[in-house]
């Protein structure tokens, strides 16, 4: 960490810089600072009336997110009506100020760290699961699916989609089969080192998930086979043409069940809740809370948890 990233770091933590209204503020404020010549003024990052600090909003924040190729919206209200915002203001004008006395003024870096910052706060909040059976539970599932994707996209490195796909399949087992223990896995815990012949083993069947099946994977279902084992393969809606196409350059097309994980699950839902909307509810919770253990005991990031909304 260099000498400039050191004293963000001090700024965020003295002025408690970690929700979704400051970032707003201060990524706001220093795209409008670098449009100015230092030394600054806070009384230029006002609006005429005094009362809020000038330019904040959903748009302005928005803009500048979507240039770092950040889509989620950090605040309905771009840090607008947060509490204490003037004063944050202040004190973000003075450090800005104290930046360029030290020759230390680098606004590319600073609202590069700051996006870094909003990342980790997009990072830290659970996934969302909106219960409206207005849509189907196939609609239902494939939202949050989509979810863990596009996450996946603003944190580059991280396999999120393939995580939350994992462990959603392991809680649907789980709860429709109480009676076998099923062993989970941290995702990123490969199968080959360990033996493993799938990322589940019930029976006679190796169930494979995966975003995007490849020709590795097939090999493994082949391998599966000369055990005696049935491979099962679960993947998104796009992977399903992916694999089918794969298993057939492989001759293996009628010995490999594939199934797209949107409908595995919905399955389950309907048939646990009797096929009654007044217990589906109830069902979809009953998934969603057996994931979150699943994420506590096999996961070190939290941010993998469904918050059921």
């Amino acid at each position: 960490m260099n000498e400039l990233e050191s004293r963000l770091e001090a700024f965020a933590s003295l002025q408690k810089i970690y929700g979704k209204g400051p970032l707003s503020l201060v990524i706001v404020l220093s795209r409008k600072a670098r449009e100015q010549k230092p030394p600054f003024s806070a009384h230029d990052f006002l609006t005429r009336q005094g009362g809020q600090v000038a330019g904040l909003g959903r748009g302005a924040v928005q803009n500048i997110l979507a240039e770092h190729n950040i889509n989620r919206v950090l605040a309905e209200e771009g840090g607008r009506t947060s509490r204490g915002s003037i004063q944050k203001m202040r004190a973000y004008v003075d450090f800005l100020n104290e930046l360029d006395k030290r020759n230390l003024l680098d606004f590319p870096t600073i609202e590069k760290w700051w996006v870094g910052k909003v990342k980790e706060f997009f990072s830290s909040k659970p996934f969302s699961l909106k219960t409206d059976f207005s849509k189907s539970i196939r609609s239902i599932v494939s939202d949050l699916i989509d979810a863990a994707f596009a996450r996946q996209r603003e944190c580059t490195g991280t396999m999120v989609a393939g995580a939350v796909m994992q462990h959603l399949v392991g809680a649907k087992i789980e709860t429709a089969l109480p009676e076998i223990k099923i062993k989970h896995e941290g995702f990123s815990v490969a199968d080959a080192p360990m033996g493993r012949k799938g990322d589940f083993f019930i029976g006679d069947t190796a169930i494979h998930v995966t975003t995007a099946p490849t020709e590795a994977l097939i090999r493994k279902c082949c391998d599966n086979l000369l055990h005696n084992l049935r491979p099962l393969i679960i993947t998104t809606q796009s992977g399903v043409g992916g694999a089918i196409a794969l298993a057939k350059n492989a001759n293996v097309s009628e010995r490999i069940d594939i199934l797209e994980i949107e409908q595995f699950l919905a399955t389950n839902v309907y048939e646990w809740s009797a096929f009654q909307q007044s217990k589906r509810t109830l069902s979809v919770r009953q998934l969603i809370d057996a994931y979150n253990r699943i994420i506590e005991q096999c996961e070190t990031d939290p941010s993998l948890k469904i918050a059921i909304g």
